[in-house]
């Protein structure tokens, strides 16, 4: 068996653009390079013969709005071509109605075994790749994905050959000896310098930056705020990096030495993904970079392989909820490349991943605000993750966790991220579709912004204590605090020995408005499942203009200054709300309650009434002891 030497090979397979498209016949599936890696050159002359061809079927991801193939889609959908958009959403919106009949729902972790087994049958593949090294292999560069899978099934590979695109390690090469015609042509990469921010990005990305911990590895979809989020990460410690796409705000926090990559897992002191997507400086970031590395989406997007990581986060936006906290997915105006077809793999993947967690984001309205995104029932058909796999939730007014959660907690917490001015119709829903109990009232709570600013996590020993205005959903919890306190304590708390907390006694602690009534609870344990250990609650005496407050701590937490964090937030947060005062009443014997309320930095003044100790202060001045 006579070896061919490469060059020589390379040198017999080049041709012009024409002369490769002469040999695709009509009738033909063609598969075409992913994302901003399409191959422009090819992409253009297919489209100037289109005369030479009819049914010619084009399979790719979802791409570019501006691309070659993405044009030819919208100006002329029922031409030569059919274009099968591989992609798993919602087809409502506007750009995506002329794509909607041929659009192929999968997940992308599944398309390169539907090419390797034939049961998509490629005829060709037209792909972009770096020049040969000295020994002959060319990187697919900014676009591995599907691509790869693609060459190894088709029947005919035509590589366009353009020194613009970098060389990316990883399992990221073919060989010249693999291809079969090589067209040359240099050209300008697609970019994307900047990607859309809803209005509410930031107070979005500061809850989800709340939900990463230092060591996390984490994936960013597309269209999840992507600038935001990863400014409200500039702060966290060795995160690594496993998602589909690179863009320049992960080249940023690699350069200032956020993302270390030392504790994925799998992969340490890599960065991997199967994508690029940016500008020109990230590309030549990436060009043989030793610390990136790109693999195909059966890797990258494998949810046994996502899982092997440790902490894995997952952050993807979605553009609709239900009540029940079904997620529907549309592929913004620049929201491409098949971002939905990867969201539920690693919605998945990180479930599974230890101490891993999903978090979907979605902004409580339209970009206009006159619709809610939160709804009661999807009526797209664009449903991407079931109920059943969605746990952590954030919109701009608040973050809550639905796993193990019934249809009214469900209920519940999803009215709680939606924009007040729709709560209460969401509420009548609720009760109307039987997801919330007979005689349940909408609260206070469910129709005032939940102070957000307030959340702040503080270490005690070698435990975390998130402090936090107490939700809706908080209900079960606040009463497994009252049921877990010593008798002295319950006393202490209510004036008076009590077994029993029914819900009636404890709402005022749970539905507030977060103005005149507050409470702060402090939790450990997980999000969205952690033990009360403290709370904290004032209640306003509206002719005073005082608000009363109160406390209770568990035994195991007493004495660490829980009480005292609690107070002093409370105190805060009741002169930013034009509240005069505080005052607080209890046992002569309390000298805990009395040390503590002494702590304030106001004028305290003590009294006593029919055996009870009266403690006030005024927010008036502060106090010069």
């Amino acid at each position: 068996m006579t070896t061919s030497y490469w060059p020589d090979e390379y040198i017999d397979k080049r041709r012009t653009a024409e002369e490769a498209m002469q040999i695709i016949r009509s009738g033909q599936r063609v598969f075409f390079g992913s994302s901003c890696a399409e191959p422009q050159h090819l992409a253009n002359t297919l489209i100037q013969m289109a005369d030479h061809f009819s049914d010619l079927e084009i399979v790719r991801l979802m791409s570019l709005t501006d691309s070659p193939i993405t044009k030819l889609a919208n100006e002329n959908p029922h031409g030569n071509f059919n274009i099968r958009n591989i992609y798993h959403g919602s087809a409502s919106a506007t750009h995506l109605a002329p794509s909607k009949p041929y659009i192929t729902p999968i997940n992308i972790s599944a398309v390169p075994g539907l090419f390797l087994k034939r049961q998509l049958p490629l005829n060709a593949a037209f792909v972009q790749t770096s020049p040969p090294d000295d020994f002959g292999w060319m990187s697919l560069g900014i676009s591995v994905d599907i691509c790869l899978a693609a060459i190894q099934s088709a029947d005919l590979v035509i590589a366009q050959v353009n020194p613009k695109m970098p060389r990316v390690l990883g399992q990221s090469f073919i060989h010249v000896n693999d291809v079969d015609v090589v067209v040359e042509k240099e050209e300008e990469l697609l970019t994307i310098d900047t990607l859309p921010e809803f209005e509410t990005a930031h107070k979005i990305a500061q809850m989800i930056a709340n939900l990463v911990e230092d060591g996390s590895t984490f994936q960013l979809g597309l269209g999840a705020t992507p600038k935001a989020i990863l400014l409200a990460l500039a702060d966290k410690n060795d995160l690594g990096v496993h998602t589909q796409f690179i863009i320049n705000g992960i080249m940023d926090l690699v350069s200032v030495g956020v993302i270390t990559n030392k504790y994925k897992g799998i992969h340490n002191g890599k960065l991997v993904a199967s994508n690029a997507v940016g500008s020109k400086n990230l590309y030549e970031f990436i060009h043989d970079n030793p610390s990136i590395e790109f693999y195909p989406s059966d890797y990258v997007n494998n949810p046994g392989i996502i899982a092997q990581h440790n902490k894995m986060v997952a952050v993807n936006m979605v553009m609709e909820m239900d009540l029940t906290g079904q997620a529907a997915v549309d592929a913004l105006p620049n929201n491409y490349f098949a971002g939905v077809s990867s969201m539920i793999d690693f919605v998945r993947g990180s479930a599974l991943s230890n101490d891993g967690k999903s978090i979907l984001l979605i902004p409580s309205t339209s970009i206009d605000g006159e619709e809610s995104r939160i709804v009661s029932a999807i009526d797209s058909g664009g449903v991407v993750i079931p109920r059943g796999d969605v746990s952590y939730v954030v919109s701009e007014f608040g973050a809550v966790n639905l796993f193990g959660k019934n249809l009214q907690e469900r209920a519940t917490a999803m009215i709680s991220l939606a924009h007040p001015k729709f709560r209460d119709e969401l509420f009548a829903k609720a009760k109307e579709l039987g997801l919330m109990s007979h005689g349940r009232q909408l609260s206070e709570s469910l129709t005032s912004v939940y102070p957000a600013g307030l959340e702040e996590i503080r270490k005690y020993g070698d435990q975390d204590v998130q402090l936090r205005p107490a939700k809706p959903v908080d209900e079960r919890r606040i009463q497994e605090h009252f049921y877990n306190l010593d008798k002295k304590d319950v006393v202490a708390r209510f004036f008076h020995e009590k077994t029993c907390f029914i819900r009636d006694d404890v709402e005022c602690m749970f539905e507030t408005d977060y103005i005149k009534n507050l409470t702060i609870l402090a939790v450990t344990g997980e999000f969205g499942f952690g033990e009360v250990v403290g709370i904290g609650a004032y209640m306003i005496e509206p002719k005073k203009n005082i608000a009363e407050v109160a406390f209770s701590v568990t035994k195991k937490w007493q004495g660490k200054g829980i009480a005292s964090a609690l107070l002093f937030k409370l105190a805060q947060a009741a002169k930013d709300n034009g509240i005069s005062g505080l005052v607080a009443y209890t046992s002569p014997e309390n000298s805990n309650m009395i040390k503590l309320f002494k702590k304030l930095p106001y004028p305290v003044k003590s009294s006593l009434n029919d055996g009870m100790m009266i403690l006030t202060c005024s927010f008036t001045n502060l106090n010069e002891q």
